[in-house]
């Protein structure tokens, strides 16, 4: 619901043609295509755009940061959770306003780690020891790799960093939405 709420919130609508960059196994896609948009999931993992096919929409494996798409094409344009793992965030932003038609929205959602030590203490606890547990007793796949989820946080790039290189890239004031004390959703207009 978060993910769906974030989308609607940064003014994703019906009939919207949406690229989801670095759509892993579709979380974000889902909630775009519940909302009504014509979604392409983008990523650079097979194995991923594997467990993406159980969602139906059309797929394409590549890279953010080199998008084979042409300009000025999606209305739309999402990645959710993965800015970590780009190598070079300036490219990604430009090739997302490339993309995007005038007037288009990116918005990338992504954790930031608490920047209140007595916030992020437990949420530390909470992230490496309950939510790998929870995950087990769920029999979720992939419960063991929670334990290292904190680490990934920790490699987060900082908000200033992400909003200064969407500016760069030429998207006119891009903000930054902080929910929960840790999910921040950025969204920058073309």
């Amino acid at each position: 619901r978060y993910r769906r709420d974030a989308l609607r919130r940064a003014g994703l609508a019906a009939r919207m043609r949406v690229l989801d960059v670095a759509t892993g196994t579709g979380l974000v896609a889902r909630e775009a295509l519940t909302l009504g948009g014509a979604v392409i999931g983008l990523d650079p993992s097979t194995g991923m755009l594997g467990e993406a096919r159980r969602l139906s929409y059309p797929l394409v494996r590549g890279l953010g940061e080199q998008l084979p798409f042409r300009d000025k094409c999606f209305d739309f344009v999402s990645m959710g959770f993965a800015l970590r793992h780009v190598a070079d965030i300036d490219a990604l932003f430009a090739e997302m306003r490339r993309v995007l038609v005038p007037g288009g929205t990116a918005c990338v959602l992504e954790i930031t780690r608490p920047a209140n030590r007595l916030v992020a203490a437990p949420l530390r606890v909470f992230m490496t020891r309950i939510v790998p547990a929870v995950a087990r007793v769920a029999r979720r796949d992939g419960a063991s790799l929670m334990h290292f989820y904190w680490d990934t946080i920790d490699a987060c790039v900082p908000p200033d960093v992400v909003l200064a290189s969407l500016a760069r890239a030429g998207f006119r004031s891009p903000n930054r939405n902080l929910t929960f004390g840790m999910f921040s959703e950025y969204v920058a207009r073309k």
